[in-house]
């Protein structure tokens, strides 16, 4: 009896008020459904919610330790749903907020986790074995036909970014391909990639370091990109692109920048 009771204060202090309907077992195999339950003496008493009333039976017959790893089971499970429920809700509401604090304006954007801040679009040149011709890109430019490398002005970005593994935020103006690729420096310039061009064939083939990417789309035309590995130090672009095949239907936006660990900057 004093095993039973020993029990009984850790099952019960007080009263057990859960609220929810969960079985009171009985040695026998049997159960009664319950809303709560208490011991009082050689007593168990109960609330029947199956009968709507409050009901007695001997101690003897329950079986309180079933009972109540049973409905701590439970309390447990329903503790953890509400937990993950409370969890998507949350991601649901950032989620919302994210999405709202991207400007309208087409281009790219990056959140260094106090502001969100647009990545300036890279004045880049086409430059062919003839002549070279420079893009300043505030809307799309086709490429040149013929043999062409896309260069960025300058060994280096001015926009700097320390997360190895930066999320970029891309609002296209149309829906086109786009993604991370690495650019070389060389003298003056960085390399964003080079494009030969077929003339007979009107057939192109664009060689640019793309980088394997994670992409999430948050809307319409509204896409959040990030690299799949950390990025090693050096310079990067975020690239809008067609590849279509076609020299007429080759268009680009870029946004240049470079990634830097916080400790080299320091």
């Amino acid at each position: 009896m004093a095993d039973v009771r020993a029990v009984l204060i850790f099952l019960f202090g007080a009263a057990l008020l859960s609220g929810d309907t969960f079985k009171l077992f009985l040695k026998d195999g049997g159960y009664h459904l319950v809303s709560q339950y208490q011991v009082e003496g050689d007593r168990v008493r109960y609330y029947s919610t199956e009968r709507a009333d409050w009901e007695e039976i001997p101690v003897a017959l329950v079986d309180l330790p079933k009972t109540e790893q049973v409905h701590k089971a439970k309390l447990d499970s329903n503790a953890r749903v509400a937990k993950e429920e409370d969890e998507e809700e949350k991601a649901e509401r950032d989620l919302r907020r994210e999405i709202a604090s991207i400007p309208m304006e087409p281009g790219a954007y990056y959140n260094d986790g106090q502001k969100v801040s647009p990545v300036p679009a890279a004045d880049y040149q086409v430059i062919t074995s003839k002549k070279r011709k420079a893009l300043q890109m505030a809307v799309p430019v086709p490429i040149i036909a013929g043999k062409a490398t896309v260069v960025i002005k300058g060994n280096h970005s001015n926009f700097i970014v320390t997360d190895d593994r930066p999320g970029f935020y891309l609002r296209l103006a149309k829906e086109e391909r786009f993604g991370i690729v690495r650019v070389e420096p060389k003298k003056d310039m960085r390399i964003v990639e080079n494009v030969a061009i077929t003339p007979v064939v009107n057939v192109t083939d664009e060689e640019r370091k793309q980088m394997a990417t994670f992409d999430q789309q948050l809307g319409d035309g509204l896409y959040r990109v990030w690299p799949e590995k950390p990025l090693t130090p050096g310079e990067y672009a975020l690239m809008e692109f067609s590849d279509t095949g076609d020299k007429d239907d080759i268009e680009l936006l870029i946004w240049d920048f470079a990634y830097r660990s916080a400790a080299s900057r320091r």
